[in-house]
């Protein structure tokens, strides 16, 4: 392809980029959407389903991670547009999870601070799992979602059951 015949599709690179975000985070969203929303499953199951899927577009398109996870340096433009575009998605994603028994016990609150704490989380564990498994792509999808779901779905299950750490225990012996 062409510069001229790509111009006549974008205006400008910083047009490409948004596009290519907004097309990538929309089909990992669909992925949440179709995986994990409601449904009779346990959650548990749907959460292990939704992480697989999601991992397995993260296999099948190393580059379009790399543009979603890797936020660009430099550029404010650039970083302006990451910035919304990945907002809009964690609030439709987050949404998903908002709906879930229990959701408030992970940060105390389903109120907006609580959700982006919540939030952090758990784009930490996948996206950081998801770039360390580019540069090591030997290890096993199964493997990768394993340790996913043994750091995200345990915690989210004790927080569900009312279980909760507190401040409080760092002074309290053993």
């Amino acid at each position: 392809m062409t510069p001229p015949v790509l111009y006549d599709h974008f205006p400008s690179k910083l047009d490409l980029y948004r596009s290519l975000l907004e097309t990538h985070f929309a089909e990992l969203r669909s992925i949440w959407s179709g995986e994990f929303a409601g449904g009779e499953e346990p959650p548990a199951r749907r959460a292990a389903r939704s992480i697989d899927a999601w991992f397995a577009y993260v296999e099948a398109n190393p580059a379009a991670s790399k543009l979603l996870f890797r936020e660009p340096s430099g550029d404010r433009k650039a970083e302006a547009v990451h910035a919304e575009v990945s907002k809009g998605s964690r609030t439709q994603v987050m949404e998903l999870f908002v709906a879930e028994p229990g959701a408030e016990g992970l940060s105390g609150s389903l109120a907006q601070e609580g959700l982006e704490m919540a939030w952090v989380v758990l784009r930490g564990v996948l996206q950081g799992l998801a770039l360390w498994w580019l540069e090591h792509p030997e290890v096993p999808r199964g493997r990768v979602v394993a340790t996913a779901m043994n750091s995200l779905w345990i915690g989210f299950e004790r927080a569900a059951a009312g279980e909760a750490w507190s401040p409080d225990q760092l002074d309290q012996p053993g």
